[in-house]
């Protein structure tokens, strides 16, 4: 038992075995107050600063069942021990139903002291380890409610400062006057984009652990259009998808390759600058497939690569890191049809997979 005394709330409408009991439980480091009516019991209850109370059955003109029917509409009311003079099972069973934490017969003698003391004692603790779980379910909640705020601030942040970064390499690429870096600086935005996006996409997110692939690349797929066609390029990319979640880390692999194989689509597919290059995201059973189509001049995956071969090697190696590879699909005709499939299993975490 703790050091400083329990505070106790006596309701029995019975003055001289309510000073009993102050005097009894007095010398055990319970405070007790007695009062004699359920108005007065109930009264005191909501003025706080009691740690049990103790009920007896028969109020004269009220019944406990009433009083306890009164305390369970407030969560923070103290536990109650029921007490009564009548042996009948069915009191207790009913006072046990209604809120009541124990139940102890009045009878004459020491028996009742020591149930009294036991149901005390046990009522006490409980109550204390019911209320420090419960505040330590808040401090739970509100840490990582404080969590979620500053980790949507990081993201919020990175999203801004990717952002500056992406307007700082345009502005560089509008000041220099070769056509091979001006084209590598926009490459550059471009991915710079991509991964500035899905941060952004997290921090308006309520689960930063995953990603809505189709929103996010919709989002990238947009500005990246308006970047390009700024820069004279003028082919239309069109967007396709079904809604899948996939976890964070795989989601920014995915947007990568997406911008690389739309850049090499809008610089290689169309020497005219029109034309459309498509992009569809789909899930077929356990199987996702991400797919950007052009109807251009045509590249199958081998002969020579025109640029530096940046790009494919950075496609490479996010499809490595998706434990997947890149294929190119023959198609009648001309164009070009670059097709990767992912596990969903590995895509999305557990719980999406399973939907």
């Amino acid at each position: 038992m703790p050091n400083r005394p329990i505070n106790v709330l006596y309701i029995d409408d019975d003055a001289t075995l309510g000073r009993l009991v102050q005097r009894m439980l007095g010398r055990h480091n319970y405070v007790v107050e007695h009062v004699e009516t359920a108005e007065a019991g109930l009264s005191r209850a909501q003025e706080g600063g009691v740690d049990v109370i103790i009920l007896d059955h028969d109020l004269g003109s009220a019944s406990g069942l009433d009083v306890l029917a009164d305390l369970a509409e407030h969560a923070s009311a103290p536990a109650v021990i029921y007490v009564t003079a009548s042996s009948e099972l069915s009191i207790a069973v009913t006072a046990l139903k209604a809120g009541a934490m124990d139940y102890v017969v009045k009878t004459v003698g020491e028996d009742f002291e020591v149930l009294l003391r036991a149901a005390l004692e046990h009522a006490v603790v409980k109550t204390r380890l019911t209320r420090a779980r419960e505040q330590a379910e808040l401090e739970v909640r509100a840490a990582r409610d404080r969590a979620v705020t500053l980790l949507a601030e990081v993201n919020h942040r990175v999203a801004n400062s990717l952002s500056l970064v992406g307007s700082l390499v345009r502005m560089q690429a509008g000041s220099v006057e070769d056509p091979g870096a001006k084209a590598a600086l926009a490459e550059t935005q471009a991915r710079i984009t991509a991964i500035g996006n899905l941060h952004r996409s997290l921090y308006t997110s309520d689960d930063v652990r995953t990603v809505e692939l189709a929103s996010y690349l919709r989002s990238l797929l947009e500005e990246f259009a308006r970047s390009m066609s700024g820069s004279g390029r003028m082919p239309t990319v069109s967007f396709e998808a079904e809604p899948i979640l996939a976890k964070t880390d795989k989601a920014i692999s995915i947007g990568l390759i997406a911008t690389e194989l739309v850049t090499n689509a809008l610089k290689y597919a169309y020497p005219d600058g029109q034309g459309e290059v498509r992009v569809r995201l789909s899930r077929v059973d356990d199987k996702v497939a991400l797919e950007v189509v052009d109807d251009g001049i045509g590249w199958t995956g081998t002969g020579a690569i025109k640029g530096t071969g940046l790009g494919s090697k950075i496609v490479s190696a996010m499809a490595r890191s998706l434990a997947t590879e890149l294929r190119y699909e023959q198609r009648e005709g001309r164009g070009t049809h670059a097709v990767m499939e992912l596990s969903l299993s590995g895509l999305a975490p557990p719980e999406a997979a399973d939907g």
